[in-house]
């Protein structure tokens, strides 16, 4: 079903699992309708190059009105009064409320919706303090709101609401320990993600009065199994509602249909949380240089095959790369790796992207640097390959309009730049060898040659690139006879 499409988008109740992923033979990207991608296997999307995506702003308004309206809904006992009149029963007296004026509302997450549900709490006259690790103090007080830490917030807290992912640092952030530092009767909401609130702690809180109140959209299990929390009467409980308004549902789908069409059409990456690399290496002015940055790495494989490398440094010349570290990192290390691959037979995949290759680079031991140099009058780039002995190769290349150009080996500088495109041999040499002669044994090896750039010979070696008509087999007896050493690769 799923092999023959590119793209894939869901809501938040289909779930994307490995497998669904590895059946898409043409998948390229996976779209979620909507901010959460719990449902998304998106390791196993970065492992085979598929960017996910998602739609960070569609949801916001109508998340942070949610929010606010079970913060309101916790002061009045709006949902047990409801319930009363709807049994029959004029139970005033019984449902006492509190004024939200004057009242600190600790907001744990300060990014869009933190700051839409500050922006609305404070024209109630509520305080509003917050922790975000990301969002500064000066970000923060341009809407009002005071950044503090996790420990100053919990005794100054009336109301907290949470907005964070659930990643391991905010599992249980609003645990036993925590209520214990609140005030008693501390009201909380949970429009986030359910687990951020430890909820048999939660239940435990609401039991003592140290907790005086909930608002729960989110919950660990969807639905509950057990909805001994839902049920308690100082919880107002909803069944993830947060998003489900016309408008945000509209909102998200549009905007995952333009996501999708503006990667297409290379204008720009908006909401892909699994591919750093890609933010910079869009415009068609840089795509020469992510190919260009792969088949540099695929020549230094080559040529390092006896170096057991360890390091990897990209280095960069000219203001057209000053930001380019990023996407030059992956595109080389997916060019290094997916030769390291063949040549070995290892179980790293040959469709290598900057979306995977800086996980498996990751894996396979290597560091990664890059570096910008100022000052350069020339555009190219240094690739700097170190052996565990701490020998290094340096292979160095730049772009000629859209083609890949090889521009030196171990300092060693090619007279007419090699043309790194199609089906070349690679060769080293450690002497003056007569063009001829190369030519001649690489003809008897089958290698059609359609041109050849040869460098200077420095420190006793020299190199060459043989561009072919067609593939060549990996023998190379002849050749190999006359060479030091030659490599056939396809770049």
């Amino acid at each position: 079903m799923y092999t023959k499409y590119d793209g894939l988008i869901v809501r938040s109740a289909t779930k994307v699992t490995a497998d669904v992923i590895n059946a898409g033979t043409n998948l390229r990207i996976i779209g979620r309708a909507g901010t959460g991608v719990d449902n998304i296997d998106t390791e196993a999307a970065t492992r085979k190059g598929v960017i996910v995506m998602n739609t960070p702003g569609g949801n916001t308004l109508s998340a942070a009105e949610h929010t606010c309206t079970l913060i309101i809904a916790l002061t009045r006992n709006l949902g047990a009064a409801s319930m009363s009149m709807k049994e029959g029963r004029w139970d005033r007296k019984k449902f006492m409320g509190s004024e939200l004026y004057g009242k600190t509302l600790a907001i744990i997450g300060l990014g869009r919706i933190g700051k839409e549900v500050a922006l609305r709490m404070q024209s109630f006259g509520m305080t509003t303090i917050g922790f975000d690790p990301i969002v500064s103090p000066a970000e923060s007080a341009e809407f009002n709101t005071e950044s503090l830490s996790l420990e100053e917030i919990w005794p100054r807290a009336d109301f907290i609401t949470v907005h964070t992912p659930l990643i391991p640092q905010t599992k249980h952030l609003l645990c036993d320990a925590t209520f214990a530092k609140c005030k008693k009767g501390v009201k909380v909401v949970n429009c986030a993600r359910g687990g951020v609130i430890e909820e048999a702690a939660l239940l435990r809180a609401l039991e003592s009065g140290q907790c005086g109140g909930a608002g729960l959209d989110v919950f660990v299990e969807e639905p509950p199994k057990d909805y001994t929390l839902a049920k308690h009467p100082n919880v107002i409980a909803t069944p993830h509602l947060g998003a489900s308004t016309i408008e945000a549902q509209t909102r998200v789908a549009e905007d995952i249909a333009q996501q999708f069409v503006d990667l297409a059409q290379g204008k720009s990456l908006f909401g892909a949380i699994n591919a750093p690399a890609l933010a910079n290496a869009l415009s068609p002015a840089t795509q020469p240089w992510v190919q260009l940055g792969d088949r540099l790495g695929a020549v230094g494989s080559l040529l390092s095959k006896n170096m057991s490398i360890t390091n990897v440094e990209v280095v960069m010349f000219g203001e057209p790369l000053k930001k380019a570290g990023t996407f030059l990192i992956a595109s080389v290390m997916a060019g290094f790796l997916k030769t390291s691959a063949i040549d070995n037979g290892d179980l790293v995949p040959i469709s290598l992207n900057l979306v995977n290759a800086p996980i498996y680079a990751k894996q396979s031991g290597v560091v990664t640097t890059s570096t910008y140099k100022e000052g350069s009058d020339s555009t190219y780039v240094r690739i700097d390959l170190q052996g565990a002995g701490g020998e290094v190769l340096q292979v160095c290349g730049t772009v000629a309009g859209s083609e890949c150009e090889l521009l030196s080996v171990q300092g060693c500088a090619f007279g007419v730049p090699a043309n790194l495109s199609g089906n070349v041999i690679v060769y080293r040499v450690h002497k003056e060898i007569p063009l001829a002669d190369i030519i001649s044994a690489a003809a008897k090896d089958g290698a059609q040659v359609r041109a050849v750039s040869t460098s200077e010979l420095k420190n006793s070696q020299a190199f060459g690139v043989l561009s072919l008509n067609a593939p060549v087999s990996p023998g190379l007896t002849n050749l190999n006879s006359v060479v030091s050493v030659a490599y056939p690769a396809s770049l």
